[in-house]
């Protein structure tokens, strides 16, 4: 498989740049979580349909356990974040899922979020286009 350097000097496949061009940051799909390894620690593994992985950070779930996602929920998840790793970073979009105080956690680490919103996740010369995978996106964050 072909592999290419970014400008912050990652290797990225060729697969990975071919798949997640259509990404947009707050793209909402229905996702089942599949694995949560430490449950508190890390945060929870989520299967969206695509051939890439899908993660939610610990620090974006519920502080309480129960309120957090169990290995078979499916749920609706935003993009949140995605870069040169062969992974997406998501939030619930569902809010019994996502952390109470999340437009002041928004507001502290990702200041820029509203306005990111639809906007492709990377730059051009390391975007990727991870739909053609087995599910589209189910709608925009707007609706």
């Amino acid at each position: 498989m072909e592999t290419f350097t970014t400008n912050d000097g990652s290797a990225v496949s060729s697969r990975w740049t071919g798949r997640s061009r259509g990404l947009r940051f707050g793209q909402v799909f229905e996702g089942t979580v599949v694995d949560v390894p430490r449950p508190g620690v890390i945060g929870i593994f989520v299967d969206i349909g695509l051939t890439v992985g899908g993660f939610v950070d610990v620090a974006l779930l519920p502080d309480q356990g129960e309120d957090r996602p169990a290995e078979g929920t499916i749920a609706e998840f935003e993009i949140w974040w995605a870069d040169s790793r062969q992974q997406i970073r998501l939030k619930p979009a569902d809010s019994r899922y996502l952390r109470r105080d999340f437009a002041d956690y928004g507001e502290r680490f990702r200041p820029g979020w509203p306005s990111d919103v639809g906007r492709l996740p990377l730059r051009s010369g390391e975007a990727a286009d991870c739909l053609g995978a087995s599910q589209p996106a189910l709608r925009s964050r707007d609706g």
